[in-house]
């Protein structure tokens, strides 16, 4: 791996799961710059650079958004359409991170636009994964995580147009599936 550290925003609102998603990514062995939105509301404003998240030095954008879906004062959902309604927002990796397996939930967060949709607990190769498949369209997680196939349980083929080709990731334990839309 290079020297870039990944800058990851991590969206949830559970002291458990954010204690369970650092343990994934230390176990993976990325470098991460991790920050924490407890709330839709703070994810609005750490992504809108508002209020004590002016500094971009001290909370840069990140590389890649991991969102839950049930959040105090603004939904997962609403957080996802606003940013891919942000022009500055429209690349920005996203990838839902849920304790709900339902597929309306999983149809939702695509038709959205989301690159990936993960069932909790996450682990370190169902994260290597995310970032494996959508590396194509944020390319400081290409330069933060080059990912070898044989660096993962579960590898997803990736067609030669894949670049062209947008797609999906379902990742939830002992599954990965990739849906070209």
């Amino acid at each position: 791996m290079n020297n870039h550290t990944l800058n990851l925003l991590l969206v949830e609102d559970s002291e458990d799961d954010v204690f369970l998603m650092s343990r994934a990514l230390r176990k993976a062995g990325l470098s991460v710059h991790l920050q924490i939105a407890v709330d839709g509301q703070e994810a609005l404003d750490y992504l809108q650079g508002a209020g004590k998240y002016a500094d971009r030095t001290a909370f840069p954008l990140p590389d890649i958004v991991f969102l839950d879906l049930k959040l105090p004062y603004v939904h997962g959902f609403d957080v996802l359409a606003w940013l891919r309604q942000q022009a500055a927002f429209s690349e920005l990796a996203v990838a839902v991170l849920t304790s709900s397996p339902l597929d309306r939930d999983r149809e939702r967060a695509q038709e959205l636009g989301a690159n990936a949709y993960l069932v909790k607990p996450p682990d370190g190769e169902m994260l290597l994964e995310v970032l494996r498949s959508v590396k194509q369209s944020a390319s400081a997680v290409c330069e933060a995580a080059p990912l070898m196939a044989d660096e993962l349980r579960l590898v997803l083929a990736v067609p030669e147009h894949a670049a062209a080709t947008p797609c999906f990731a379902i990742i939830g334990p002992q599954r990965a599936s990739r849906t070209q839309y």
